[in-house]
């Protein structure tokens, strides 16, 4: 059990809970020394004791039994839902991004696509278009464009797998609950991770004092906030304060204020685009590194 409990996103399945967490904790610790809580930091990662902070790693679920890679290849089925992220995020590109050229860029692939619509229409042109697209955008372009449609098809199918496979989706969260008990006091989530952290918050069912999600994609409408569980989605009962930060740049952080999406916000529910993650809007460490952060989990844990 812990006290925090850090909940990672796509992409990790290299790695493990206590490298993750050699990740985070020094980034965590930064936002809270920034927002003027020494102690608290020096208590989380300098003198920190075991169950303060613990990562539910769960990034192994998508590597193939007895192999080094991970699952990467969408099935037909996946690739309609897979499509339809992608597509979700081009628009986020073309009506948020903070630069001009993006937002024209994407714009004009949304309409040779015939996509430009704000509400998803369906499948309208096929796969390999709307990601090559997509990699076109910061910060996929920098990764040249056959390695950062590979970067795009794994995130697409770990986001896909966690929303589709019942099998995958109690694992993970089984993965989250062997960390969560009665003195857990925050629960931070990264990206898919958020929408991990949202679910085991409903799960828990306990009085929790804090559920902080990153960069999350709770605001992609049809791809993932109809697919959340339980449905209807609403803020989970006994958070006594859910506050989601996001990038402005951040195509994964879709629709960051999320109030009017989910019932009970009302005085619970902080949500807006609040951080700037420069060239690297996505970047888990960068999150939790934000004064923002630190002024957050200092008043729930103080």
């Amino acid at each position: 059990m812990a006290r925090i409990v850090l909940v990672h996103g796509i992409a990790q399945e290299q790695k493990s809970a206590d490298t993750l967490e050699a990740e985070w904790l020094p980034s965590l610790a930064g936002g809270i020394r920034l927002a003027g809580d020494p102690a608290l930091a020096d208590a989380l990662w300098r003198d920190a004791r075991p169950g303060d902070a613990r990562m539910a790693f769960y990034g192994d679920l998508f590597l193939r039994d007895g192999q080094q890679g991970g699952m990467d290849e969408l099935t037909a089925d996946e690739w309609w839902l897979a499509e339809a992220l992608a597509a979700e995020w081009l628009r986020n590109a073309a009506s948020r991004s903070s630069r001009e050229s993006e937002r024209n860029l994407a714009r004009a692939d949304l309409a040779h696509l015939g996509g430009a619509s704000e509400e998803y229409q369906g499948v309208r042109a096929a796969a390999r278009p709307v990601l090559n697209a997509l990699v076109r955008l910061r910060p996929f372009a920098r990764l040249g464009v056959a390695f950062a449609e590979r970067v795009v098809v794994k995130a697409l199918k770990q986001v896909t797998l966690y929303l589709t496979d019942e099998t995958i989706r109690k694992r993970v969260q089984d993965r989250v609950a062997e960390h969560i008990g009665p003195e857990t006091e925050a629960i931070i989530g990264h990206s898919l991770g958020s929408v991990v952290a949202y679910e085991a918050a409903h799960l828990h069912g306990r009085p929790l004092p804090l559920l902080l999600t990153l960069g999350s994609p709770l605001g992609l409408r049809t791809v993932v906030y109809e697919r959340t569980r339980p449905q209807p989605p609403s803020v989970p009962p006994g958070v006594a304060r859910w506050v989601n930060l996001a990038d402005r740049d951040d195509l994964v952080a879709a629709k960051p204020d999320l109030g009017e999406m989910f019932p009970g916000a009302d005085g619970v529910l902080d949500s807006g685009y609040t951080v700037d993650n420069g060239a690297k809007p996505h970047e888990a460490a960068f999150y939790l590194a934000k004064r923002r952060t630190g002024e957050v989990l200092s008043a729930a844990l103080g």
